[in-house]
C-alpha cells in the first residue's frame, strides 16, 4: 500500500478535519500551517497575518480506496470558495482557502475541478480558491490536533457560530 498525502486550506482547521477523518482509506488528518515564510510558526503568530501560513489540514490517504478527485469534492463541500478574504466570520489571510499539491497529476485534478465547480453555477460569484505548490507543513499545537473529538460541545458551537454550518446548509448540492 502506498499512501498519499493531500493539503488543503479551509479556513479554520478545526472545522477540516472531521469531514475527512471519518472516510474510509482515510489514515491521518493533522492540523497545521503551510503556504509561508516563517519556520516553525505558533498560532498566535500565524493569526497576525504576518507568516504567510494558512491553517490547513494535512491528509494522509489511500489512493485506492479513497480517490484525490473525492477528496477534492469533499474539500469543495466544506468551504466557501468564493470568498478571498477568509472563511465566515474568520477573516484574514492565515483563514483563505488553498488547494495545495504535491505532485502534477493532483495539480491538473485540483485545476480542473474548480474549473468545473465554477462552471457549475452553483454560486454567484467566481470561485476564488488558490491552487498552490505544496510546501512545508508545520504540525499544530497539540490542543488543535482532533479538536471535534477533544471538544465537541465547543466545536458545534464554533463551527455553528462561525457561520460554516448554515452557509453549508444553503449550498448543499
Amino acid at each position: 500500500m502506498v499512501l498519499k498525502k493531500a493539503t488543503f486550506a479551509g479556513g479554520c482547521f478545526w472545522c477540516m478535519v472531521s469531514p475527512f477523518d471519518e472516510q474510509p482509506g482515510i489514515h491521518k488528518v493533522v492540523s497545521g500551517y503551510t503556504g509561508g515564510h516563517t519556520d516553525n510558526p505558533t498560532y498566535e503568530e500565524v493569526c497576525t497575518n504576518t507568516t504567510g501560513h494558512l491553517e490547513a489540514v494535512q491528509i494522509t490517504y489511500d489512493p485506492d480506496v479513497f480517490l484525490y478527485e473525492k477528496l477534492l469534492d469533499l474539500y469543495w463541500s466544506q468551504i466557501d470558495p468564493t470568498d478571498p478574504g477568509g472563511q465566515f466570520h474568520d477573516r484574514g489571510e492565515s483563514y483563505q482557502t488553498a488547494i495545495f499539491y504535491h505532485d502534477d497529476e493532483q495539480k491538473k485534478l485540483a485545476e480542473d475541478s474548480k474549473v468545473k465547480l465554477d462552471k457549475s453555477g452553483k454560486f454567484n460569484k467566481p470561485v476564488c480558491t488558490d491552487i498552490r505548490p505544496a510546501s512545508v507543513f508545520f504540525e499544530a499545537e497539540a490542543y488543535h490536533q482532533d479538536y471535534y473529538r477533544k471538544n465537541p460541545l465547543h466545536y458545534k458551537m464554533y463551527r455553528k457560530g462561525s457561520g460554516r454550518e448554515d452557509f453549508l446548509n444553503s449550498h448543499r448540492r
